[in-house]
Formats: structure tokens, sequence, C-alpha cells
């Protein structure tokens, strides 16, 4: 059995709709960076809202920004591409997010990037990055319902019709038996929870098989380094 232990942050009194944004930070912290849940969505988190033209709705593209508000209990989610380009923000910044004050002269050259790892599945990521520490960024479904279809709305950016699938979940996964994949699931005060394998990789097909992953960079290959020179 694998499984990391890994801070547990709930999202059921504060950011109704806000699971990406805490699962990210149960990661960040996980990896010793001091940042909170409103910081993240105040300082990093792209957001945008919904309007009416014409008596159409008009919203975001989740692979760009929030769908919303995490405050909302109205508003919906967003994608990989958009917790990647946060997470690496902050990786790049470092100012709000300061590592841990006792660090190894090691740990101190470990600089972190967020890759989209959409497309693989809960098995893939658990063999690539759980079983070596890494905690995955991990979209299924909610209490693994079933997903829905819609609601519908037009992209504000270009103006295509854009269907969302309900019951759109995201959360940290962090463990794996011969059953159960485990999360960290923020959602109604879960902690860590297990759920069948193959409900699991039913549920994230369902949501475009989205995942991200964490990779280390060592510093002095920063400037330097090549494709594939990242470790877990």
């Amino acid at each position: 059995m694998i499984k990391i232990e890994v801070p547990y942050l709930d999202q059921s009194h504060y950011y109704p709709t806000g699971c990406e944004s805490v699962s990210t930070v149960m990661l960040l912290q996980y990896l010793g960076y001091r940042v909170s849940v409103d910081e993240f969505i105040r300082d990093y988190l792209k957001q945008d809202s919904f309007e009416e033209r014409r008596g159409d709705l008009y919203g975001p593209d989740p692979r760009h920004c929030i769908c919303g508000s995490p405050y909302d209990a109205e508003s919906y989610g967003c994608y990989a591409p958009v917790i990647v380009e946060s997470l690496n923000r902050i990786f790049e910044e470092k100012a709000v997010a300061e590592k841990l004050q006792q660090q190894t002269e090691t740990e101190k050259n470990i600089h972190y990037r967020a890759v989209d790892e959409s497309g693989k599945t809960a098995e893939q990521l658990v063999e690539r990055y759980v079983s070596k520490g890494m905690p995955v960024i991990f979209w299924a479904c909610i209490n693994m319902r079933e997903p829905k279809t819609g609601p519908v709305w037009k992209l504000k950016e270009t103006g295509e019709t854009f269907t969302w699938i309900s019951n759109e979940h995201c959360m940290l996964l962090v463990g794996a038996d011969e059953e159960n994949y485990y999360f960290n699931d923020p959602y109604d005060g879960h902690g860590v929870i297990g759920y069948p394998k193959a409900l699991v990789e039913d549920r994230h097909q369902a949501q475009h098989m989205q995942a991200v992953a964490v990779v280390k960079i060592l510093e002095n290959d920063c400037e330097k380094r090549k494709p594939g020179t990242e470790t877990l």
C-alpha cells in the first residue's frame, strides 16, 4: 500500500466551489510552502464572471481561469492549465510562498515546476509520481457521482459554445492499494478517503482525464536544463 501523509484542508465552510484551490494549497503545504487558500485565490488564481448578452449567457473558458469565484456556491471550477499557471507563478516568484525555515543545503537548491499530466490514468499517475512521494492534483466527480452534461454557455473570448460537465471535482491523489485509490478530498470534510479503482478511472475520464503534477528541478540545472532533466 502507498499513502503519502499530506496536510488536510476542508473546502466546505468557505470555498464551496474552490476544490481546485484547496487541493493545490494542500500540495503546496506538503512541499513546504507557506501559502493559505485565501492568498492563493487572491494572488495567483485567475477568475472571471458570467454575463448576459442579448439573452445568451456568456462566461469564461475554464481552461484559462476559474468560472466565477471559489467563494460562490453558484460558480464553477477550472481546468488543469489554470492550476499549472498558478503553481508556476508561485514557484517562480517565491516571495509569498516562502519555504519552511528548516532547510538543508540540498533543499535550498531544489526548485519545482508544475506540469499538465492530463490524459494519464490514475494508475499511470501513481506509478510516475505518487509511488515516489509526490501527490497529484486530480479531477474526477464529487463523491464519484455520475457526471452530468451541462450547463452550457458561450465563451467570452470566442463566442464558441462550451458545455460544462457537472459534478466536477478536484482532489489530491495521495495513495493506492490493490482495490482503491486514496485522496485528500476537500469536499465535506472527507479527509483521506478511498474509492474503487475502476470507478475512479471512469469518473476521471468523464472530466477529461485532467491532472497536474509537480517535478523537482535542481538549482544548478535551472538555466541549462534540457528536456528530461526533471526528477521527482
